[in-house]
């Protein structure tokens, strides 16, 4: 199952949603849905923005755990 983490990683760095929504340009309900797991879809380009304006790996906001 893969997962967002992305929630936690925004707060452990002490950044708000709407401030990541300045820094790469995307709408805040956008970046709201991330926050909040509610995206069926990753949008490669979306994921990509969020590393790139975090300064962070793909791996910081996205965790893969099995069902086993």
């Amino acid at each position: 199952m893969i997962r967002l983490t992305f929630d936690k990683y925004i707060n452990k760095i002490g950044i708000t949603r709407y401030e990541v929504s300045k820094r790469t340009g995307i709408h805040f309900r956008i970046i709201d849905n991330y926050y909040k797991n509610k995206v069926v879809r990753y949008d490669s380009y979306i994921l990509d923005k969020i590393c790139e304006a975090l300064d962070c790996n793909i791996s910081d906001i996205i965790e893969y755990t099995s069902n086993k």
